[in-house]
């Protein structure tokens, strides 16, 4: 089985190369290369985003109702292993090369590499890193609550840089999305009795589109709220503006796809090897 899955996930991540690769029209003239790629992930601080993807893993016990506590010392070894960090880097290298113009490459770079494109980065990279999500989400929510208190534009300055980082307003598919490959491969792995079928889960999930897309908003205000909160408002809004140039927009519609694909693959992965842990349970 693990052989099997090793041969899919290099099938899945040259498919889905080929697909930004015909997205974005990129030739090989074009494609940024390796070294420019690396030293864009960390001036961009994406290299620390890629990094906190393994946090997400914290999430997969919770949708299969399960406590992480029940898998044991072995639930740690295992979803280090499998969210590997420099395996990680290296998929999305793979990607950018082949799909980072450099155009917009020079652009994002440029930005990030200012003073306050240092700041923000440096502050991002400590909130990514953050593994007690609920403390910084409780903390955001405090700000975000003081400020709506005080009749501060804040606020509004938080769910614009949102929708900037998500322009096209995929974030809320991008979650169903990893949560239905999640589960419907630890459904074929044997590791849950899922009671519904492909259809029958997708339509739920349609069912709570519209509950998730709020939750997902005020987690993202929250986690800006705390990430931003020792920049003035000034200084938030040339960050949006920066945001939201065309060229960094292509950049960010990248960066999103190439973090949803890794999260998703990652998890499907994990989905097989959690059968190494437990056995069967039911959904």
């Amino acid at each position: 089985m693990i052989q099997l899955m090793s041969f899919r996930t290099r099938v899945m991540q040259a498919l889905f190369s080929l697909v930004l690769a015909s997205l974005f029209a990129i030739s090989a003239a074009q494609a940024a290369e390796r070294d420019r790629v690396l030293a864009f992930l960390e001036t961009t601080g994406f290299d620390v985003a890629l990094d906190s993807i393994a946090l997400s893993a914290e999430m997969a016990p919770d949708m299969l109702g399960v406590d992480a506590g029940d898998f044991g010392v072995a639930w740690g070894r295992l979803s280090q292993d499998v969210f590997d960090r420099q395996e990680m880097r290296e998929i999305a290298l793979g990607i950018l090369e082949e799909t980072l113009e450099e155009d917009a490459l020079a652009h994002a770079a440029e930005f990030y590499a200012s003073p306050l494109g240092a700041r923000l980065v440096q502050a991002e990279n400590a909130s990514h890193m953050v593994e007690d999500d609920e403390t910084k989400q409780q903390a955001g929510l405090r700000i975000i609550s003081d400020l709506v208190a005080e009749g501060s534009d804040r606020p509004q300055l938080f769910q614009r840089m949102g929708q900037a980082i998500d322009a096209d307003g995929t974030g809320v598919k991008a979650v169903q999305e990893i949560q239905f490959r999640f589960l419907m491969a630890a459904s074929a792995a044997g590791v849950i009795d899922l009671q519904l079928d492909a259809d029958g889960l997708r339509a739920f999930m349609k069912d709570q589109q519209a509950s998730t897309q709020m939750a997902l908003q005020a987690a993202n205000m929250a986690a800006n709220a705390y990430t931003y909160q020792a920049f003035s408002d000034d200084e938030l809004k040339e960050y949006i503006v920066a945001l939201e140039h065309p060229l960094m927009q292509r950049v960010y519609e990248l960066l999103n796809a190439v973090t949803f694909e890794i999260t998703a693959n990652r998890f499907e992965v994990l989905a097989y090897r959690l059968k190494e842990l437990e056995p069967a349970q039911d959904l």
